[in-house]
């Protein structure tokens, strides 16, 4: 773990309310908690943007498993990308709808190309990809 260094920000008296309010909604335990978590955010968005060389994320789905081949589908996708694919995990919701869990990790530019194939698939109900740089903090 790095070590912590204090520095001070100038805000306009209106912004720091919303800033303040923001606090306050989220449960942060203190303004520098709140400002971490915006950076690491944007640091986050950052890293995709810029198609960062090692990035993990999980990919969540939502679906209809009665849809005709969604399942073999998604199963061919999965092998298709297997240098990418970690781990999944399965969990059946109700008698017709499936949430599935997706580990990947590679290049944040190819592990949004696999999400978007398996999320633009005819009975995917919803699909949500979480990015997380996998950088290590100096």
């Amino acid at each position: 773990m790095s070590e912590l260094v204090r520095f001070s920000v100038s805000l306009e008296s209106d912004l720091l309310e919303q800033f303040d309010r923001y606090c306050n909604e989220g449960r942060f335990a203190t303004r520098s908690e709140a400002i971490r978590q915006l950076l690491r955010d944007t640091l986050t968005t950052h890293a995709w943007e810029s198609d960062a060389q090692d990035a993990a994320a999980t990919l969540t789905l939502v679906y209809d498993h009665h849809k005709t081949h969604l399942a073999e589908k998604l199963m061919d996708l999965q092998h298709q990308h297997n240098d990418m694919v970690v781990s999944t995990m399965h969990i059946h919701l109700n008698h017709d709808t499936c949430l599935e869990v997706i580990v990947l990790r590679g290049r944040a530019g190819a592990l949004q190309t696999i999400a978007s194939e398996l999320k633009g698939l005819k009975g995917i109900h919803k699909g949500q990809l979480v990015l997380a740089t996998t950088t290590e903090r100096h």
